[in-house]
């Protein structure tokens, strides 16, 4: 095996190229450097190359259409002899940066082919070489060898085999990454720029936008996070890959990591309520007698469920036991609030809950919290009453989509009251307030 064919080689496994391709490159360079040196206007250079000897062969290659009228073939000899000299430095541009781009003249127009003195050959002209010519058929000729390129035909050279290597390169990464797309993988956070998190993700770097970090996570360079490839997409550049860290799907994948019944099937996820960064929400379920779901996904003394806390920087989770019955669902994942009783509407997909005046702060939540999530994770829509001595009454509602309104305003504020006194009291050392100064 020649030293080219290893150097080939080596440079396939570094960046995960394909062999093939890299010749073709290689092809592709040798015609740019042949036509800069050595090839005429209308040549179409076709280079074949052998690796194990590093030689080549080079040919002008034409396909054969029908003979144009009489017009159109005056039309193209004049254009042939007499070429407009700023289409001409064009294409000699084009064929010396981008010679894989096809040229202007090989687009179609009203549905018809133009002929392109480059590529095609009338077939009363591919008759003289071929005599059994037909309209398709390719028509090679062989093109003498140089023993050796000029610096401007080497340098273009070089100049089209990185470029190629590159889109390459780019292609390669861009089609790994969309398939990854809506899943989750692991990175490593390279650096920071302002806002903008960038994470190595191996071959690539994301990028993890401010709106999609979790508001109260630190990222510190060097840190290993799960993240969620939100989208792929082409860029200037190369591809741009999109992550976020407030994604339902990593507190699922967490869970299929960390818990051994889950990832088995035992165990299954029905769905997921998330408020990144401060409280989530996970319904699940089992249909073997002989499994406890709850204690599986907590683990003994709560090892696994801390596990997945630490993963996802403190948030605090709760595991819901899920229920085909939707009262008995929505009864549990009101937890750790009890509710008296509860009536479904299936016409508005609504449950109204009733829970004692003791109990109003928990179901409601911090800022309507737990309501929302509730609400989110069942599917349907969530009105909480009071149920006290001076009657029931309306406090607040939460939408499936997890907004909390309220019936009449002014019970909002008085229900809001109620949570608030109830929560845990923070105590702020408040610093007394310098005096302003004046101007005198």
């Amino acid at each position: 095996m020649s030293d080219i064919s290893n150097a080939i080689k080596q440079l396939c496994e570094e960046k995960n190229l394909e062999y093939s391709s890299v010749i073709s490159a290689i092809e592709l360079a040798l015609a740019a450097a042949y036509r800069k040196d050595y090839g005429e206007r209308n040549q179409n250079i076709r280079v074949t190359f052998d690796p194990a000897t590093g030689k080549s062969e080079i040919f002008d290659v034409k396909t054969v259409v029908e003979n144009l009228p009489a017009e159109e073939e005056a039309e193209m000899l004049k254009n042939l002899y007499n070429p407009n000299p700023k289409e001409l430095k064009k294409e000699e541009l084009r064929q010396e940066y981008r010679p894989d781009l096809p040229a202007e003249e090989e687009t179609e127009e009203e549905g018809k082919k133009k002929f392109n003195p480059k590529t095609d050959i009338q077939i009363k002209e591919a008759s003289i070489l071929k005599h059994d010519a037909q309209v398709g058929d390719e028509i090679v000729t062989d093109l003498p060898i140089p023993e050796s390129y000029g610096r401007m035909a080497a340098q273009t050279a070089k100049q089209v085999i990185i470029q190629k290597l590159r889109e390459m390169e780019r292609d390669m990464i861009f089609g790994e990454f969309k398939n990854k797309e809506r899943e989750v993988v692991s990175g490593v956070v390279q650096r920071r720029e302002g806002r903008f998190v960038f994470v190595d993700l191996g071959k690539a770097i994301g990028l993890l936008p401010a709106e999609e970090q979790i508001y109260n996570e630190s990222y510190n360079i060097g840190d290993r996070v799960k993240i969620f490839i939100k989208e792929v997409r082409e860029g200037h550049k190369g591809p741009e890959i999109i992550l976020s860290r407030r994604s339902e799907e990593i507190l699922r994948k967490v869970f299929y990591l960390e818990i051994p019944e889950i990832a088995n099937g035992t165990v299954e996820i029905k769905s997921v309520a998330r408020e990144a960064g401060s409280r989530s929400k996970v319904a699940i379920y089992t249909d073997s007698e002989n499994v406890d779901p709850v204690g599986s996904c907590v683990g003994q003394r709560g090892s696994r469920i801390q596990t997945i806390i630490s993963e996802l920087g403190g948030e605090k989770i709760d595991i819901i036991e899920y229920n085909e019955d939707p009262a008995k669902f929505i009864a549990n994942a009101l937890a750790p609030a009890k509710v008296v009783s509860i009536d479904l509407d299936e016409e508005e997909h609504k449950a109204v809950v009733k829970v004692s005046s003791d109990k109003l702060s928990l179901a409601i939540g911090k800022n309507g919290q737990n309501v929302r999530l509730a609400a989110r994770l069942s599917g349907w829509k969530i009105d909480i009453i009071e149920s006290g001595e001076e009657g029931d009454k309306m406090i607040v509602a939460a939408d499936e989509e997890g907004a909390v309104i309220s019936e009449p305003e002014k019970t909002l504020e008085e229900a809001q009251e109620v949570v608030d006194a109830a929560a845990e009291e923070v105590v702020v050392d408040e610093k007394p307030a310098k005096p302003k100064k004046t101007k005198k």
